[in-house]
């Protein structure tokens, strides 16, 4: 058997961000994210903007977001115990998780009154949204392109960056909204905006929460195909068939497989070659560097019932 494990320090991690550098940006990103929260809530107030006034929530709720991607990277730094032998790796996907339900909770509140404003307009000051929407789509650019930088495939930070650039889009709306009723007068097209900005705050809630459900039930993260691996498994000198096949998540970047390998003719002195060469193998191809691999000598012929069997003949 074969258990190619991590160290506590998280060493062998695929494209983890530098836990200092990532540490620093979500900090400041954080504080720079409140003030300017504060800033578009009093304009949107002072300009009746139901759209303004939901941007600046949606824009909370991305502070709220830094600040659960900054705790979970604390935490998922901490080295394994005795009781939690992986660690709190999975702290970032439970934080992703969390971010997802509470913007789906928010667009629903938020929908209610886009709705309740469609069907009686309210006067807005077109010129302060203008202004404002025009900063906040800056800001918001500059914020995910920075995050971006640093969050190499991780789930948790992607996550902050994704709600930045749906706050850039929805900044965006406000601009259009904005530059509508300057051209024609109305007010309606404030909560029509706002009604668009919800369903994109919809679309960004429902894409983490489907990831981050996925990988809370162990399931296997996108853009890694099981079948893919069965079969580059099976190609292995040596390998006669594969079965028990399990990968899933340890952290948000952090890749894990366990499988049986039956073998055929090979010696039991070549059966470290053999397993130095399959962990190298999904190393390189699949990012995959904590392995649990077993491997089982069967008779000739000897039938492998499992959805992932790959068997051969002998």
């Amino acid at each position: 058997m074969s258990d190619q494990s991590l160290s506590p320090s998280g060493s062998g991690r695929r494209g983890g961000p530098d836990s200092a550098a990532a540490r620093s940006k979500l900090a400041v990103s954080t504080g720079a994210t409140l003030l300017f929260v504060g800033f578009e809530l009093m304009a949107g107030l002072r300009a009746n903007s139901l759209a303004l006034v939901g941007d600046a929530f949606h824009n909370l709720t991305d502070a709220f977001v830094l600040v659960l991607a900054l705790v979970a990277l604390v935490l998922s730094r901490r080295p394994p115990s005795g009781r939690k032998s992986f660690g709190y790796q999975r702290a970032g996907i439970l934080a992703a998780f969390v971010n997802g339900a509470l913007l789906l909770a928010f667009t629903v509140v938020y929908f209610v009154e886009a709705l309740s404003r469609a069907r009686a307009p309210e006067p807005v000051d077109s010129d302060t949204m203008l202004v404002v929407a025009a900063i906040a789509i800056v800001f918001n650019g500059l914020i995910a392109s920075w995050l971006h930088r640093g969050a190499h495939g991780d789930v948790n930070i992607r996550s902050a960056v994704l709600h930045q650039v749906a706050d850039a889009l929805g900044s965006l709306g406000v601009l259009v909204a904005a530059i509508g009723i300057r051209i024609t007068g109305s007010s309606a097209f404030d909560p029509l905006v706002s009604i668009a900005i919800g369903v994109l705050i919809s679309w960004t809630s429902w894409s983490i929460l489907r990831e981050t459900v996925n990988l809370l039930l162990e399931g296997t993260p996108q853009g890694i195909d099981p079948d893919e691996i069965t079969r580059a498994l099976a190609a292995q000198d040596g390998v006669f068939g594969v079965h028990h096949l399990h990968i899933w998540a340890l952290g948000p970047s952090n890749p894990a497989l366990s499988c049986h390998l039956t073998l055929g003719d090979v010696p039991l002195r070549s059966t470290s070659e053999l397993l130095d060469r399959v962990n190298a193998m999904l190393a390189a191809s699949y990012g995959i560097v904590h392995t649990t691999i077993q491997l089982e000598h069967a008779p000739c012929g000897k039938e492998q019932h499992s959805e992932h069997d790959a068997s051969a003949g002998c």
